[in-house]
């Protein structure tokens, strides 16, 4: 039976940093530690209790977010590994609205990583509690004093340690807790052992000791009148100032270890008891009532109406979806019922399971501030507010990136075509920062995301868990064609074929219209040269064939048809007949009348550090874009342009290039622009031969 937690028993906090920095070996060896496992698990030989997915596997790498929980000193501590590539950013969101704290993971090698810095952003819009463990001190290039100086320019306010480092690369031996004055070190086992602080580290201690106190002093003002008078801190003043200053964003903590060796992670474990805090002492959630933008507050407390926030889903071919969430008010029951506040709609439930990586665990029930699953809800998806009786909340949503990388997919066969629309939307279902579309303008069917990491392990995933093999390709540009000057020309129908043969003539003007006016036919017939029934008959050849475009292919728009003479046979003419002829005029008029290309023209927002604005304006210019302003907006700042979409399809890996992973970029559609003679040149040529290639 699974034992029971009050809220102020339980933490709950999210793993994030860079690939490669080692975080997910530092989840498995919390587990460890706590002895929820009997063997610590290892991401290298795939035993790892989260990398547990066939593409984390072979990847070595965490790909998706995880849950796991570590039972500590009386204490519940659900831990949310998360994955490190920029390309999966959108599995951060959900994690971080249902945590209180985030553990940023850095390399001692590699020191903060753009990937990490972002997260800790999106972390402080959520008012989370930070703490930075710098790992794999073992390393050979293993620094750590040169981190904290970079940390502190970077985060903008004092990065303090609660942990010295004994030793480095090789001789890296364990850490020296400041607040307590013990040494830790692991054990060839990996278990943690405390021991007395050796001499040679007794000043190295003493000013880190000092500088904990002066951090200690700025989170509460007793405390900082106390020390600015000379009066010295005791353990107990210096843990309470440095949790409400940690828990207000004024103080970045610092520990550090080897995860591997097991090294820290007892530590770790220890600090976030201490300097987290607890599900019931967050400020109550501001929510809104459903179908209203009317707000409403929600208490976290195990007494109130469920108001619970699903997070993650996993879409399972067998099993069918996997919905964890997070319970903020109230309690949840297996085999009880909740509503979908965002649909609506009643939800009947079976089995609760508390997650441990893949394995589950049963229990009776959910309370406020503990984290779940549970599976098969037919109408709760992702970011959707789970409520019970007297509860009628819809928590905020999610914010997930935008996508930066888009691919037209095509399937391989046709009984993949039969599969691949409801495969692909159960893979958004899972994660929501792809998008899955058919695009108006180009008829092709798109899957965007984050990055080419991303898309391609959405693909993989389609064929490992649904059977569905896509093809890929880069998206069609939507160009539109239109005109600037103004023609005459007849369109001639004629066809005998025996009996009763066709005959038309349909002579039209075709003139350019000013932008976004679209199209526009006109009936100037004077007399009796075409029947008024046979009008409508035009028009429509003239639609039909606007839409594949003249020149290239592509739709027609801004321009203006204007019927004003034709002929007709009392016999021969009929409705077919003068739909060919409006064709016909159509096709001989626009290359008269100085025809040319629109592309569409994006609004972009590109949000980089402030030492990489120079190279990003430099690479806009060379894409046709035009820089409209800056703006500084916190640390970082903001580029405005317009820029073609053409250029942009695959812009999100080159910004993250440039960046070093800290670029970001959104764009929506402005507006359509002549596309310039030099561009446009070689893709009517292209179109040209595709058209007689086939």
């Amino acid at each position: 039976m699974m034992k029971l937690f009050a809220p102020d028993k339980m933490r709950n906090v999210v793993l994030a940093g860079q690939a490669g920095c080692g975080k997910t070996t530092l989840a498995d060896g919390m587990l460890y530690s706590a002895g929820m496992v009997n063997r610590f698990g290892k991401v290298a030989d795939g035993t790892s209790h989260f990398d547990t997915e066939p593409e984390e596997i072979a990847r070595k790498s965490s790909v998706f977010s995880t849950t796991g929980y570590a039972e500590w000193k009386g204490y519940r501590i659900t831990v949310i590994d998360t994955p490190g590539f920029p390309d999966l950013l959108g599995s951060i969101p959900g994690p971080l609205a249902v945590v209180e704290g985030v553990v940023l993971v850095i390399s001692a090698v590699d020191g903060l990583a753009g990937q990490t810095k972002r997260t800790w952003d999106m972390a402080k819009r959520n008012g989370l509690a930070g703490l930075v463990f710098v790992n794999r001190m073992d390393n050979d290039r293993a620094e750590f004093a040169a981190h904290l100086g970079t940390m502190k320019q970077r985060f903008g306010i004092p990065v303090v340690p609660l942990q010295i480092p004994m030793g480095a690369s090789e001789s890296f031996s364990g850490a020296i807790d400041v607040l307590s004055g013990k040494a830790m070190n692991a054990d060839e086992t990996g278990k943690e052992q405390q021991t007395e602080i050796p001499d040679e580290y007794t000043d190295e201690y003493e000013i880190a000791r000092e500088a904990l106190a002066e951090a200690a002093a700025e989170g509460d003002d007793e405390l900082l009148e106390k020390y600015l008078d000379g009066q010295g801190l005791t353990d107990q003043e210096i843990l309470s100032g440095l949790r409400s200053a940690i828990a207000d964003g004024k103080v970045m903590p610092v520990l550090c270890g080897a995860a591997e060796k097991g090294i820290g992670t007892s530590g770790l474990l220890d600090s976030i008891l201490k300097f987290f805090p607890a599900p019931c002492e967050f400020p109550p959630l501001v929510a809104r009532k459903p179908n209203s933008d009317e707000e409403l507050t929600v208490e976290r407390s195990p007494e109130g109406p469920l108001t619970a926030l699903a997070f993650k889903t996993v879409a399972d071919p067998y099993v069918g979806r996997l919905t964890y969430f997070r319970v903020f008010s109230g309690t949840l029951k297996s085999d009880s019922e909740f509503h979908s506040s965002n649909r609506g709609q009643k939800e009947r439930i079976g089995q609760l399971y508390l997650m441990q990586g893949k394995e589950n665990s049963p229990v009776a029930s959910v309370t406020a501030g503990e984290i779940a699953a549970v599976a098969k809800l037919e109408h709760t998806n992702t970011g959707h507010t789970m409520c019970g009786e007297g509860s009628s909340a819809v928590l905020p949503e999610l914010v997930y990136p935008r996508p930066s990388v888009w691919l037209a997919v095509h399937p391989k066969t046709r009984a993949d075509e039969d599969k691949m629309g409801i495969s692909l939307r159960r893979l958004v279902e899972e994660d929501p920062s792809l998008q899955f579309y058919r695009d108006q303008g180009t008829g092709e069917t798109l899957l965007a995301g984050l990055g080419d990491s991303h898309l391609s392990l959405a693909i993989e995933r389609a064929k490992r868990k649904f059977g569905v093999e896509v093809d890929t390709t880069l998206p069609k540009v939507p160009y539109k064609e239109t005109v600037r000057g103004k023609a005459d020309a007849e369109g001639k129908h004629k066809k005998q074929t025996g009996g009763a043969g066709q005959f038309a003539v349909a002579v039209v003007e075709v003139s350019g219209l000013p932008r976004g006016s679209g199209f526009e036919f006109e009936n100037n017939i004077v007399g009796a040269a075409i029947s008024t029934k046979y009008v409508p008959s035009v028009e429509k050849g003239v639609r039909d064939r606007m839409v594949r475009g003249i020149i290239a292919g592509y739709p027609m728009t801004d321009f203006k048809v204007r019927l004003h003479d034709g002929k007709e046979h009392p016999v021969d003419s009929n409705d077919i007949s003068f739909q060919m002829a409006g064709r016909l005029a159509l096709e001989a008029a626009v290359p008269l009348a100085q025809p040319y290309l629109l592309e569409p023209i994006m609004d972009v927002d590109i949000t980089v550090p402030e030492e990489n604005i120079g190279d990003v304006i430099g690479d806009l210019n060379s894409r046709r874009g035009r820089v409209l302003g800056t703006e500084q907006v916190g640390e970082t700042q903001v580029v405005r342009a317009q820029v073609p979409l053409a250029e942009l399809y695959r812009y999100g890996a080159d910004l993250r290039s440039m960046t070093r992973g800290e670029g970001s970029f959104a764009m929506e559609f402005a507006h359509y622009e002549e596309v310039p003679s030099h561009v446009a040149e070689p893709i009517i040529a292209q179109a040209k031969k595709d058209k007689e290639q086939n």
